[in-house]
């Protein structure tokens, strides 16, 4: 339904408006599901970024490079990546090995993987068992996947061009 408003002033911007409220909400929702379930395994207290690190790393059951872990993530910010692997270091559920010349590569702990696993389990008792529960919901959200990945696509060249319009890049030079 097209409500104007500075951001929404036809109803194809009123559409994609919609769409990022919705994104918005869903990643909040997301934020408190993942501190919840994290909480309910251990005392450690990570944000949703931190969180999705940790599982990033366990990923595969293999080590993985701050490289890795920006490409897994979309993520550009090398240094709130690092900040959030020294938390998950300190608090006994990662490990760094090797040094810059080698390259360093992080891995769970023992303690991360009981953590991961013990997350793995109250993800299927809280969250999995009410996705299955709705045999239609697998559909939608495949089909969600695919969306959000298009629209993350659109959003990377939207962004890429916003940076050259700050930086006095037009079009076609």
């Amino acid at each position: 339904m097209f409500h104007p408003w500075h951001l929404a002033r036809d109803t194809h911007e009123s559409a994609l408006a919609e769409l990022e409220i919705s994104i918005m909400a869903a990643f909040e929702s997301f934020g408190r599901w993942q501190s919840a379930c994290l909480s309910a395994v251990t005392d450690f207290a990570a944000t949703g970024p931190e969180n999705a690190l940790l599982h990033m790393i366990r990923m595969d059951d293999r080590p993985k490079n701050i490289h890795d872990l920006a490409a897994i993530g979309n993520r550009t910010d090398i240094a709130n990546i690092q900040y959030s692997l020294r938390k998950l270091i300190k608090a006994g559920l990662v490990t760094r090995k090797g040094s810059g010349r080698s390259g360093v590569l992080y891995e769970v702990t023992d303690l991360g993987r009981r953590v991961t696993d013990d997350y793995a389990d109250v993800r299927q008792d809280e969250m999995i068992q009410q996705y299955v529960a709705d045999p239609a919901l697998e559909a939608d959200v495949r089909k969600a996947r695919d969306t959000l990945m298009k629209v993350s696509e659109i959003y990377e060249r939207a962004a890429r061009a916003a940076d050259a319009r700050r930086l006095g890049v037009t079009r076609g030079t």
